[in-house]
């Protein structure tokens, strides 16, 4: 597939017009602003179905019709969406199989969204009938752009429906071989062995929900559930509209479905974000934002994704929404861009007058005017996006990555033992990244079964499940050259959470790492394990594993508890490279002196050659360089060399960023 499939930066958002049908005079003054805000782009009919088909096969387009040429007429691209993720009063009403049964073997009533059964035929048919509608009648329209599929898939059903599938799509699992199934489940724990898949049910709360592998197997069931309901909505599109991309939005780190496998089905990836940019800790959000860029981005090889979703505002579903400060959403737009993204997109344009999200951060508030704070921003960030094209279709090079693995988030998440809180395996990933984005080092976040020949480093963090094959690429990687780092927590189980024998991690990376793992000690949350790693005393949390060396060389020893004196941090010469066993939990302060002097040997430079302040972050992508302040105070640097200001043209060897402020720099 294409890398770009626009020439512009995207710069648009949720557009609901369908809200305000007894009012359209509105739509042309929506059309008015959308020119006032350099908006090019509306994303139309998300949760349309009810005014689409009032009534069982009865369609009403008109209103479409008209909002399409409109957008059409003032130069604005559509990304047309398809409407299953809210299904219309009457499908409930009259077939009530399409609504979800939760783990409690209640059948919901009709409400919210994602209220549906994935595997319902009657369901997948009618999603079937509305997108073939859709797409036999806009499939010829000039603005026509892009397909957003449904909204953000999630969600389970318990339904009979869901069981049995779930019983067939185990049997293609483990062969159709019950003891199969017994084994590597280890059935015999607490007399859980199973004659029949007819036997087996979901995870519930008031079933079973104490055999791990169960629980992944489920997991991953959903997942596909949720890739084949997807394929279904898509067909009739991919038949009559095979040139136009397809999309779905995903959210964050939401663990519910596989990100990394559905992504796998996308012409591109796309995604919500909503940082909280009014925490204290606003550097921290910004990392953690960065990462999530990057994990979006590492999902196509580094293809350039979609903000789908943004709020060009405040937000209305967490305890309490604070306004961001002026600059702030800007910047984050900047940052979004910096790390791939072809899009700038918002939810909303307008603001809606009823309804969940009425009070939903929006470029359009309920006053309905251009002469705001919001609007302005809006406004002005358009024209800085409309002198990015350069940036389109541009990919970022990464010599770096960090292993970050969703099936492994689940594997974390579901074991007992050890600490049974505080298990945030997305956070403790980031921690890592968050070495190599500080010093502006681009770093990509991977899968554990994706290609890592092509790094120099590659940090592995509580890599507690392995899928088949991970241990030969990690043991390749390194003898072929590669710096491969690693934490406590590795090699522990195989994909059905099957303990590996004779110590871990697993059999073969002891030899890469030259240790191997005999205890892992948990520690309180008001206790700290002391280490003594090069000249300076470091503090760790959470976990410790007590090791042994068996080839590796000891870097760092722990000065506390009773494992005194055994290595927590090792080093392992294999093949042409080096691998590292950093066996405790440690803090930023540790992650970065660690990282800094092993970035230095490879030669990974930072993208810009200019000692930044704190809070000061570079990233280049393709010929830009983006340089943006996270911190509420202005900062001054000094380039060392000359640059020059992509918008403004002026020729620069410093510069004063003001607070939130940015430069994209040639």
């Amino acid at each position: 597939m294409k890398d770009s499939y626009y020439e512009h930066i995207i710069h648009g958002g949720d557009y609901n017009p369908d809200q305000w049908i007894n009012t359209k005079e509105i739509w042309d003054e929506d059309m008015r602003l959308m020119d006032l805000a350099h908006i090019n782009s509306a994303t139309v009919g998300i949760f349309s179905w009810s005014l689409l088909e009032p009534e069982e096969g009865v369609y009403s387009f008109s209103w479409l019709d008209e909002i399409m040429d409109k957008l059409d007429r003032h130069g604005k691209k559509v990304i047309l969406s398809t409407p299953s993720g809210a299904r219309p009063p009457w499908m409930a009403e009259k077939y009530p199989e399409v609504l979800r049964v939760s783990e409690n073997g209640i059948r919901n009533e009709y409400g919210v969204r994602h209220n549906h059964c994935l595997a319902s035929p009657v369901y997948r048919k009618k999603v079937s009938e509305i997108n073939r509608a859709l797409a036999e009648r806009y499939k010829d329209h000039p603005a026509l752009f892009m397909w957003h599929i449904s909204n953000e898939y999630s969600g389970e059903c318990h339904c009979e429906l869901c069981q049995q599938a779930f019983r067939e799509w185990l049997k293609k699992e483990y062969d159709n071989d019950i003891e199969k199934l017994n084994f590597k489940w280890w059935g015999g724990f607490w007399s859980h062995r199973y004659s029949s898949f007819s036997q087996i049910s979901s995870p519930k709360d008031r079933g079973e929900n104490h055999v791990p592998a169960l629980k992944l197997a489920w997991k991953r069931f959903v997942t596909d559930s949720h890739i084949s309901f997807y394929e279904n909505e898509i067909a009739p599109i991919r038949e009559l509209t095979p040139e136009i991309p397809v999309t779905t939005n995903l959210m964050r780190f939401y663990n519910g479905i596989d990100y990394q496998k559905l992504s796998e089905h996308l012409d591109i990836v796309s995604w919500d974000n909503y940082p909280e940019w009014t925490h204290p800790d606003f550097l921290g959000i910004a990392c953690e934002t960065a990462f999530a860029h990057d994990i979006f981005r590492s999902m196509k090889n580094g293809k350039p994704f979609y903000m789908m979703e943004s709020t060009p505002s405040l937000i209305n579903w967490r305890p309490v929404n604070k306004l961001p400060a002026s600059g702030i959403t800007e910047l984050a737009a900047i940052q979004a861009v910096a790390h791939g993204a072809d899009s700038v997109q918002y939810f909303q344009w307008r603001k809606g007058r009823g309804g969940h999200e009425k009070f939903h951060g929006a470029v359009v508030d309920h006053c309905g005017k251009e002469d705001t704070r919001v609007f302005r921003d809006t406004e002005k960030l358009g024209r800085v996006l409309s002198q990015l094209d350069r940036a389109v279709g541009s990919r970022t090079k990464a010599r770096a990555a960090v292993i970050c693995d969703w099936e492994n988030s689940w594997a974390v998440e579901g074991y007992c033992g050890y600490r049974r809180d505080g298990r945030d395996y997305f956070k403790v990933c980031e921690r890592w990244y968050r070495a190599f984005w500080e010093r502006g080092i681009p770093a990509d976040v991977v899968p554990m079964d994706r290609d890592i020949s092509g790094y120099d480093i590659v940090v592995a963090p509580y890599l507690y499940m392995l899928k088949d094959g991970t241990v030969q690429r990690l043991s390749s990687f390194v003898q072929n050259g590669g710096t491969l780092i690693a934490t406590c927590l590795t090699g522990i189980a195989d994909r059905d959470d099957l303990c590996y024998l004779g110590g871990f991690p697993a059999e073969e990376l002891k030899d890469v790492f030259g240790v191997w793992c005999e205890e892992t000690d948990s520690l309180y949350d008001d206790e700290l394990s002391r280490i003594a790693y090069g000249e300076k005393e470091y503090k760790g949390t959470e976990l410790c594993d007590i090791l042994h060396l068996i080839g590796g060389e000891t870097l760092g020893s722990f000065l506390s508890g009773f494992y005194k004196g055994s290595p927590a941090v090792t080093k392992n010469s294999y093949g042409k490279g080096e691998a590292y066993y950093v066996a405790f939990c440690p803090g930023d302060d540790f992650i970065s002196d660690f990282i800094s002097p092993l970035a230095d040997k490879k030669g990974l430079l930072p993208d810009i050659n200019a000692s930044l302040p704190k809070g000061v972050i570079a990233r280049k992508r393709g010929e830009l360089i983006y340089l943006m302040n996270f911190t509420s105070q202005s900062k001054t640097v000094d380039f060392g060399e000359t640059y020059t200001d992509h918008l403004t043209k002026s020729v620069l060897t410093s510069a004063v960023l003001p607070e939130y402020g940015y430069l994209i720099l040639e």
